[in-house]
């Protein structure tokens, strides 16, 4: 993948994150000055390589999972100026979790702000216990439209728990996205969730689910930052 091709994918995630409809080749000429005759080869380019598709009722493209695992992959090892938008959330989760006073309202205001925030599910697990909230921002999303797909996020969240408590991610921030959750693989969900150390458990985990088409980079950072906050709050 050429420099260009790699920017061209990273324009096609935020885009599509941004307006939730196939994004095209005239727009992306504007974008990196070229024609549009030249974007259509790198398009055609990421699709031989598998990271976009084209919707047959479009001539745009949309990321595929491989797409979006490349993208959040070059998230990961880049270092990136935060929008003031951004930072603006970060202070405001930082702000609700320090001021949550007992454990339970504190990990439950972390949980809501996630939500607030990121317009996605949100949740807390910590030992057998399980905080949920969200749902309805979750099935309000244009993504879940399909009766199947929705038995399938169903699916995932039943199942949640036991999976995190037999898998036990150890990374401060995992990402699933799509068919690699192994719960709910159609369900074209992304799963983001942080571990953090907690007094009461070995396995604590917050995060949030989403559609795969999301802002990958600022829900990221806030779910990293949600469980490094927690940490900070419930040692105290």
């Amino acid at each position: 993948m050429t420099d260009r091709q790699s920017k061209i994918l990273q324009a096609i995630v935020e885009q599509y994150a941004e307006v939730a409809s196939p994004v095209g080749s005239s727009l992306l000429a504007k974008v990196f000055d070229v024609s549009s005759a030249t974007v259509r080869a790198d398009m055609a380019e990421l699709e031989k390589l598998g990271f976009i598709t084209q919707p047959h009722t479009s001539a745009g493209r949309i990321p595929t999972d491989a797409g979006y695992r490349h993208y959040v992959n070059q998230l990961a090892g880049a270092s990136l100026i935060e929008p003031l938008n951004e930072r603006r959330a970060q202070r405001a989760l930082s702000a609700r979790v320090s001021g949550g006073g007992l454990p339970e309202n504190t990990i439950r205001n972390t949980v809501d702000t996630l939500v607030e925030l990121t317009h996605n599910l949100g949740m807390a697990t910590i030992g057998d216990q399980l905080y949920m909230s969200g749902l309805s921002n979750l099935f309000g999303q244009p993504d879940f439209m399909r009766a199947n797909q929705v038995r399938e996020v169903a699916r995932l969240l039943d199942n949640l728990q036991p999976w995190l408590h037999e898998t036990a991610p150890n990374e401060p921030l995992s990402v699933y996205i799509g068919r690699e959750n192994p719960i709910g693989r159609g369900a074209g969900c992304s799963l983001i969730i942080s571990r953090f150390r907690s007094p009461f458990s070995d396995r604590s985990y917050i995060g949030v689910l989403g559609p795969t088409r999301q802002s990958y980079r600022s829900v990221m950072d806030l779910v990293e930052r949600a469980g490094r906050t927690l940490e900070e709050a419930l040692y105290v």
